[in-house]
């Protein structure tokens, strides 16, 4: 309800969006340091930050500085085709994620290794305006639409009686703040999994790699899909020697999902 009582309408969302906000850089002087103290050469051919300090970490395994593979993409193309995966684990991106429902982030965290997280907090933030993700399958047929929107509606307005009361219930709490967050906290028990959130994920390109090819596959839950499939778009422009093994195939039912050559590096 809104300040009259009249019902808010319903803010769907179907589509999610991932931002890639942040990369690595190298620090050419400490390289050039590291370099001359060892009585090494070497340069790189790439201008992306995480592909040359993965091919720096690779190359110090094998002290080929200098040697061997010439290009950027010629030592990484085959520390992938030979599995070489922990070399990877030293190029890192940043995204935020937005448009996706609390049962996404719920599959999403599941990813431990290489990954770090911060969420949007349900303790602190209203959810009052909060925006819903529906399923396609849901959209698609007006039946289901009109069940799903029933049931969301019924527990917006729960949500926001329950805050309520919950404020009501913490009155004599003098610190407004945290008189809200207890009142958020309880009251948020009854949202439903279709949510809409937003997160904040930092990853290395293994992890990601696991990701996109775990939840792009045909297998995987449609919404964690398109998460998948725009990382991978991403990836793809942002690091082509570490993801361009990477491909979209076309599903039966009209969708997509990845395919590699190079699985579980």
């Amino acid at each position: 309800m809104d300040s009259t009582g009249a019902a808010r309408p319903l803010s769907i969302i179907r589509e999610p969006k991932v931002f890639l906000v942040g990369r690595q850089v190298t620090d050419p002087g400490a390289i050039e340091g590291f370099l001359a103290v060892h009585e090494l050469t070497w340069t790189t051919d790439t201008e992306v930050g995480a592909e040359a300090l993965a091919e720096m970490a690779g190359r110090l395994c094998y002290l080929s500085y200098g040697k061997g593979r010439r290009t950027n993409r010629e030592f990484l193309d085959h520390l992938i085709e030979v599995g070489h995966g922990s070399v990877l684990e030293h190029a890192v991106w940043s995204f935020v994620i937005t448009g996706v429902s609390r049962s996404l982030t719920h599959e999403l965290v599941r990813h431990r290794a290489g990954w770090a997280y911060s969420q949007l907090s349900q303790r602190y933030v209203n959810e009052s305006e909060s925006p819903y993700v529906e399923p396609d399958v849901i959209a698609d047929d007006p039946a289901l639409h009109a069940i799903w929107t029933g049931a969301v509606n019924e527990a917006r307005s729960a949500y926001d009686r329950l805050v309520a009361g919950l404020e009501r219930h913490y009155a004599d709490e003098p610190d407004a703040t945290l008189r809200r967050k207890l009142a958020r906290q309880a009251a948020r028990s009854v949202l439903p999994n279709a949510t809409e959130t937003r997160i904040f994920v930092t990853a290395n390109a293994r992890a990601l790699r696991h990701f996109i090819e775990m939840r792009g596959s045909a297998a995987a839950d449609v919404e964690i899909r398109k998460v998948a499939l725009q990382l991978l778009d991403l990836m793809r422009q942002e690091s082509p020697a570490l993801f361009s093994d990477y491909e979209r195939v076309p599903l039966p039912d009209g969708g997509e999902a990845v395919r590699t050559i190079h699985p579980k590096v």
